[in-house]
């Protein structure tokens, strides 16, 4: 089993009055925006995902998101390069990079490549489309979105895989000469994972390309329907899909009491409005919420089901008690956490899972406390729970193949049983 940590690293200055109020997405001017608060965060939460490392977890989750002060990290890509120079053993796992944003994906493929050197070979390269709010933030044309991720992704595996100089001329991207140099040190590249909040069309297109889906702290039911509609997906191209194909997001804390557990957990729905945080989503934005092409009809009412009657950007916010009923909050000791992660794990069955902490209104102290306890307590007894459960991560099992990683790592095994690289269509010139 794979075990990772992860926070979406939220602005917290309560000068600006912005903690514990439901904002308008998009809606907050950067006036308020404290360079010297900021500068004290960005090192708080790079030291926390150092720690992190220290008490066991396998893998530190990045991502990113624009304009907003729920997510500090607007170029993951930074964070990422830090911690593969002062980490030593936990991969970098980078859910990911938004793809329709880059207008040019060879500097996005040489950038991965330097990070997946930097760390010796610790990169997993996440990929996502991206919400209303970065195509607004980024002026990137909503109605190409999926055009552009499908083909920024074929040409970075392509500029991965294949030996240069070579020209590509697809519909969004067009380079006559493409030779750079800086590729992976894994070969033929790095684990690409998916994370998806159940778009239909993410979980099958990421099952025809055998790569790890990751569902992002949704509902429990539309989660496990999701898993099969991954697995459905892979039957129809020919493959089983395992535990290595299939990962999950949930929110996890622990701490010292009860009592002090409660507390903090509560902190998950008090901090800076975040419409990927459940009951502290913030108001509806329409124009973000609705831009032409981006999302198809089918998702939607998909992601009404995995987050509540109203969806995610709903009024009717789900309270904490509500999600510690349904197990989209775990908080607690380590002895009472444990019972419900294995529910989880059974229900589910995922061979990774990411343990979502210290966000909201959570102090550093907080977060320090739980990995601590996680590391003493929680992540050992997990990792036994994963072995009676036979839960294999993507690194103990190949998610193309479904062999051995010490068979999948030989050296005479063919580039297309890794990812899919072979199967992906040859648009250039």
């Amino acid at each position: 089993m794979f075990i990772g940590h992860f926070t979406e690293q939220p602005w917290q200055d309560d000068k600006t009055g912005l903690m514990g109020t439901q904002s308008l997405d998009l809606s907050i001017s950067n006036a308020a925006y404290d360079p010297a608060v900021g500068a004290r965060l960005y090192n708080r939460y790079l030291d926390e995902k150092i720690y992190a490392e220290e008490v066991g977890f396998d893998g530190l989750m990045l991502n990113e998101h624009h304009s907003t002060p729920f997510c500090m990290q607007g170029v993951t890509n930074v964070g990422a390069s830090i911690l593969a120079r002062v980490t030593k053993k936990a991969k970098i796992v980078i859910l990911g990079n938004v793809l329709p944003l880059w207008d040019d994906p060879l500097w996005l493929a040489e950038t991965l490549a330097m990070i997946d050197m930097i760390s010796y070979g610790r990169l997993v390269s996440g990929f996502v489309r991206g919400g209303g709010r970065e195509s607004v933030s980024h002026n990137a044309p909503p109605h190409y979105n999926r055009e552009r991720f499908e083909e920024a992704h074929d040409f970075i595996i392509k500029t991965w895989t294949t030996p240069g100089p070579f020209r590509w001329e697809g519909k969004h991207y067009h380079y006559r000469y493409v030779n750079p140099w800086a590729k992976p040190l894994q070969q033929p590249h790095p684990q690409i994972w998916i994370p998806s909040t159940v778009s239909i069309e993410t979980v099958k297109w990421t099952a025809q390309h055998r790569y790890p889906l990751v569902l992002l702290a949704t509902k429990l039911e539309p989660t496990k329907e999701a898993f099969q509609l991954y697995a459905d997906t892979a039957a129809e191209v020919g493959y089983t899909s395992g535990t290595q194909n299939v990962a999950y997001l949930f929110k996890v804390h622990v701490d010292e009491t009860e009592e002090k557990a409660d507390e903090v957990g509560r902190k998950y729905l008090s901090g800076v409005s975040n419409p990927f945080l459940a009951g502290n989503e913030g108001a509806v934005n329409p124009a973000i919420m609705n831009l032409p092409g981006h999302t198809s009809r089918t998702s939607r009412r998909l992601a009404t089901a995995s987050f509540g009657p109203a969806g995610r950007f709903g009024v009717n916010r789900r309270t904490y008690e509500e999600q510690v009923k349904d197990y989209t909050i775990i908080s607690g000791t380590p002895k009472t956490v444990l019972p419900k992660i294995r529910h989880v794990l059974e229900y589910l069955r995922p061979g990774s899972i990411f343990f979502w902490d210290g966000d909201g209104a959570m102090t550093h102290e907080d977060q320090m406390r739980s990995l601590r306890l996680m590391g003493e307590e929680v992540i050992p007894a997990v990792r036994e729970m994963g072995e009676e459960l036979e839960l294999f991560g993507p690194f103990e099992v190949d998610p193309a193949s479904g062999k051995s990683m010490e068979a999948s790592s030989a050296p005479d095994k063919p580039a297309e049983s890794h990812a899919g690289a072979s199967e992906l269509p040859e648009i250039n010139a």
